[in-house]
Formats: C-alpha cells, sequence, structure tokens
C-alpha cells in the first residue's frame, strides 16, 4: 500500500522536484515503510507523478479522468484509442513507415493507462493528483498531449471534448505522414477533412503538411486559388519504388474508375508489398485492387475477385466473429450509423469482391445474398507479411469496395477543396462513418486488441 500523500497545488516543475522527498516523508502513521508489517523497513519507492497517487479513505473510491475521445472534428467518438498519463518525456516518432506492433510500449513511461471503448469512453484510474497532470491521447501515431490543470484526489475529473479530440494540426500535437492519391470515382480527400483534418495540413508532396496529394488518374490535379493553386505530383511518382512509399505511415487510395494497369506496373506491385510489409499502411478504394489482385504472392492468393454489376444500395451485414468486427458493429450503432445489431446499409456499392480466404485476411462487411446469387465482400483487410506469423507482422492493408459516396466529387478539373468538397463538413452519412472507422483503425497498431 502507499503513503497517503496530499496533492500540493504547485507549478509541475517544483512538484516534481518535491514528489521524491514526499514519498519517504512521515504522513504521521506508526508505520512509515507502509508494507503492513508493523516495522521500521525502508519506504516504498515512487517516482516522479508516482509519488502523488493516493490511497482513497473510502471503498470505492478513486482519483480518476473520464471523457470521450474524438476524432479531429471533437464530434465522432473514436475506438481503443490509448490514454495514459505520463510519467516521464514523450519521445518524438521516427519518421515513415515503421513496425508498430500491440503490445509494444508507450512513451513516456506511462503511471497509468487505459483504451477507449466502442463509445469513445475512458475512465483513468489511480491518477496522480495535483496540478498540471500530463495526459496523452494516442493511436498510431496519432497523438495529442494535453496538460489538465487540476486533478482533485479521490474524485473524478471529467474532461470536455475540446480536451480529448485528436489534432487538426500539427501544432496541436502529431498527425502521421499521409499521402493521398486523388482519383475520378471516389473523395478520399474530401473525408479527411471531414473527419477533422485542417485545410493547412493539406499541401503538394514537397509542401510540409501531414496529407501529402498526388495525382491519379482522372482525379483532381490541383489547389484552388484559396489555397495557392499549386498542382499535384503524379501518383506514379509515389508508387514507383517502396523508397518513396516510405517516407509515409498511411498511403489512401482513392478509386480511378478503372485499374490502369499500364500506370501500376509490376515493379510499382512489388514496392507496394515491401511498403506494407516494412509496416506502411495502405488503404484501397475499389479499382485499386490491382494492387491485391495482380500483386506478388501471396497477396494474389488471399480474395476471389469477381467484377460483376455494381448492388446499388443495399444493407449488409458486419461480421462480428474477430474482435474489431465485433467492436466495429458496436460502435457503428452507438455513433448512429446503424439502427440494427450487425447490419448497415450502403450506397452505390460496388461489387468486385466475392470471397475473402479468412486465413489471410479478415472479412468486415459482406452481403451473402445478392440479386445475381454472388456472395460479395464491401470491406476487408489483412496484415503483413503474410508470410510470417501473426505476432511479427508491421503493415495493414484495407480494401473497400464502396465510395465514399457522399455527393463530393474528385474529378479532375475540380480545384480541392472548394471545387469537389461541397458536402457539410460538419456531415457525416453511415457510409463515412465506416470510413472513418478504418481511417483510424489502419493507423493503429497491428496485432490483437490489448484491453
Amino acid at each position: 500500500m502507499r503513503s497517503f500523500v496530499r496533492a500540493a497545488s504547485v507549478a509541475i516543475p517544483a512538484l516534481l522536484l518535491s514528489l521524491a522527498a514526499a514519498c519517504g516523508g512521515d504522513d504521521g502513521g506508526a508505520d512509515d515503510d507502509d508494507d503492513g508489517d508493523g516495522g521500521g523497513g525502508p519506504p516504498d519507492a515512487c517516482e516522479g507523478l508516482g509519488c502523488n497517487q493516493v490511497d482513497c479513505p473510502n471503498v470505492g473510491e478513486t482519483t480518476s479522468l473520464s471523457g470521450v475521445v474524438y476524432a479531429p472534428n471533437g464530434t465522432l467518438p473514436l475506438y481503443n484509442v490509448n490514454v495514459y498519463v505520463a510519467n516521464g518525456p514523450v519521445a518524438p516518432f521516427a519518421e515513415g513507415a515503421q513496425c508498430d506492433r500491440c503490445g509494444s510500449t508507450l512513451s513516456g513511461n506511462p503511471l497509468v493507462q487505459t483504451t477507449t471503448d466502442t463509445e469513445g469512453r475512458f475512465k483513468l484510474d489511480d491518477v496522480p493528483a495535483g496540478v498540471d497532470i500530463p495526459l496523452v491521447i494516442q493511436v498510431g501515431k496519432w497523438r495529442r498531449q494535453v496538460t489538465i490543470p487540476a486533478v482533485t484526489q479521490c474524485v473524478d475529473t471529467a474532461l470536455t471534448a475540446d480536451d480529448t479530440r485528436l489534432p487538426r494540426t500539427q501544432a496541436e500535437g502529431d498527425i502521421p505522414q499521409m499521402a493521398l492519391t486523388t482519383g475520378g470515382a471516389d473523395a478520399l480527400e474530401c473525408l479527411l477533412r471531414k473527419v477533422g483534418i485542417a485545410d493547412s495540413e493539406f499541401t503538394t508532396a514537397t509542401g510540409t503538411g501531414r496529407v501529402h496529394l498526388y495525382t491519379g488518374a482522372g482525379g483532381t490535379d490541383q489547389f484552388d486559388g484559396a489555397n495557392g493553386g499549386a498542382s499535384f505530383t503524379n501518383a506514379t511518382t509515389l508508387w514507383d519504388d517502396a523508397a518513396s512509399l516510405a517516407a509515409y505511415d498511411v498511403v489512401f487510395l482513392s478509386c480511378e474508375g478503372d485499374q490502369n494497369e499500364g500506370q501500376k506496373p509490376e515493379p510499382s506491385r512489388a514496392a507496394m508489398k515491401e511498403y506494407a510489409d516494412l509496416g506502411g499502411r495502405v488503404f484501397t478504394s475499389h479499382w485499386h485492387n490491382i494492387w491485391i489482385e495482380q500483386g506478388p504472392a501471396p497477396w494474389d492468393t488471399a480474395m476471389t475477385w469477381n467484377f460483376q454489376s455494381d448492388l446499388g444500395n443495399v444493407t449488409a451485414d458486419i461480421n462480428t466473429g474477430f474482435d474489431r468486427g465485433a467492436a466495429l458493429s458496436d460502435w457503428l450503432e452507438n455513433v448512429g450509423a446503424s439502427t440494427t445489431a450487425g447490419e448497415i446499409d450502403l450506397r452505390d456499392t460496388q461489387h468486385t469482391l466475392q470471397a475473402v480466404n479468412e486465413s489471410l485476411a479478415d472479412k468486415w462487411i459482406y452481403l451473402d445474398d445478392t440479386d445475381n446469387g454472388t456472395p460479395s465482400v464491401q470491406y476487408t483487410s489483412f496484415t503483413t507479411p503474410m508470410e510470417a506469423a501473426g505476432d511479427q507482422r508491421c503493415g495493414r492493408v484495407v480494401f473497400s469496395d464502396i465510395h465514399v459516396s457522399t455527393g463530393d466529387d474528385s474529378s479532375g478539373n475540380l480545384a480541392f477543396p472548394s471545387g469537389g468538397c461541397t458536402t457539410d463538413v460538419d456531415v457525416l452519412t453511415p457510409q463515412e462513418k465506416v470510413l472513418a472507422f478504418m481511417i483510424f483503425d489502419i493507423a493503429s497498431c497491428v496485432g490483437p486488441v490489448v484491453d
């Protein structure tokens, strides 16, 4: 048991200097060693803010922080986000693709930590009482560090949405370095704005923003005048080799309306696999299935393709047979995107993918019954390298067989963002919420969710 320590209302530097002394100080009791034997042995050790954790006098009481973690927009709750009190310096992230496996130690010597549930909620118990308590909110390389001005001992301190949302800009915190290729049939770039990333973070490949825009076939190829009017680099320069890709944590590939095989030759497909195997994250939309269908082995064996006519508007099933699928089902209900457990309404649904080898990939959303009797899979993902054991994998690839489908347009004659991103930035459709879940899930650690 720890000695009872009353939090001092002092600035954090002075607090940290005095805490070690508080650990070994006389708390007025008969047993300063606090080991339960009534003797005079050495006191329990504590470090930094650990010396400001307290034993509350009443059963069930704890000093806690609680709240909901949101996407940068401040309104969309997020699942499986780490929340912790740092008891040391938080190190900067290394740039580019990294191997991030679940269970890895979080930076900053976490004193207490938890993860958000499918409502985005967390309660962090046994936090240190005092002033200027450092809180870290992190999923993958999304990370925000905030200072809680005061934490009162033995009660819960509820935090606001502005305290607990992920950063909109680099000034607010860490954002993964992302590349996004535009395409004439989808508008993923508009969805990234809707989840709350500030327009200032969208730049060309040579800019300093956290989202670098590249031009895919038929897609938007320049910024509008209000954002400088600069032209985007062609997407082929991004995927020409693994080194170009490796500069990015996540690569988003918007549907181009066709596979455009000539722009994605075999060396580029090999480079994409090499990037994912390094720990890169790849989000492929519809006709970007070429990276998987015609990708290097064993990617080309993971799925069965059919290329049937589009399905239109459908009610699809959510696979609750694995942890993240069950979490997605619960989360969609909690954020108002699903009214029936295990089901989701989708618009303008494609029918490219028939089946998934579930020993190699996860089937998230699917239809067993379609008009032509052929099953269809709308969302699937796998971790990489596929050849490695599960606990040795580092990267993740997502395939989506639906478009954002909100009325936003990514056509080449429409400059970003004002030309094509025309729907209400504050409104997310059910379909967009599914995609938003994937945007943050793809950035998270690889491996089983650690509760």
